[in-house]
Parts: structure tokens; C-alpha cells; sequence
């Protein structure tokens, strides 16, 4: 069975989210904060991470900037799930090391998990 780590701060986005991902047959960690969820991706080496930008303690760019700074982790992929859409953002987020760029707003559930299959190759 697959993990995914999914760091984001809205809880009702995290349960929903992680209930459709538990469903489809995963693994979910979930972590609430960027501090949390960088713990999480260190200590449990999850398959796939999904992470949004806006966080407490520590931001999505943060968590990225720290993901591949770390030899353990800087393989894992990641899909940043956020409502940031401007292009420096999108930019930056993929010059420090995520696979695919979504913004929430733009995107039904079906397709996020369409999305996680996808970087998971299944």
C-alpha cells in the first residue's frame, strides 16, 4: 500500500481529501502545518506528498526548499495542491523540486486523485 502525506491546513479540506485517497486505497499521513508534515516526510518516507503553500510554521516553498535539501526525501515526489496562481509561484515551486502545480480552485477532486495515480504511476 501506497503513503501519501498531505500537508495542508484547512481540516475539512485534509478529511475530505484524505477520505476520497483512503477510498482509492492509500495510505493518507496528514500534517497541519509545514513543521509537521517535514517531520512526517523524514520520519515515515512517504511515496508522495501533497502539499499546499500557505502554512503555519513553516511554508509549502519552505517544506519544498527542505525536501530536497535532504537526500532521504528529495526523490519523493510532490504535488502542490494550493490557491496560489501566480507564475513566479508556480515557478518557484517547480524550480524547488514539485512534479505538478494545482490550483484548487481549478480542479474536482476526481482529478487530484487522477493527478496523485498519475505521479505514483499507477
Amino acid at each position: 500500500m501506497k503513503t501519501i502525506l498531505f500537508i495542508e491546513d484547512e481540516s475539512a479540506l485534509q478529511k475530505t481529501v484524505g477520505d476520497v485517497l483512503s477510498d482509492e486505497g492509500y495510505k493518507v499521513l496528514s500534517a497541519l502545518d509545514g513543521e509537521a508534515g517535514l517531520r512526517l516526510a523524514k520520519g515515515k518516507t512517504p511515496n508522495l506528498i501533497l502539499l499546499d503553500l500557505v502554512l503555519p510554521k513553516l511554508t509549502g516553498f519552505e517544506v519544498l526548499e527542505k525536501l530536497q535539501a535532504d537526500e532521504k526525501t528529495k526523490r519523493i515526489p510532490v504535488i502542490v495542491l494550493t490557491n496560489l496562481e501566480n507564475l513566479q509561484d508556480v515557478q518557484r515551486a517547480t524550480e524547488l523540486g514539485a512534479t505538478t502545480y494545482l490550483v484548487k480552485a481549478n480542479y474536482e477532486l476526481a482529478e487530484v486523485v487522477e493527478k496523485v495515480k498519475t505521479a505514483l504511476r499507477e
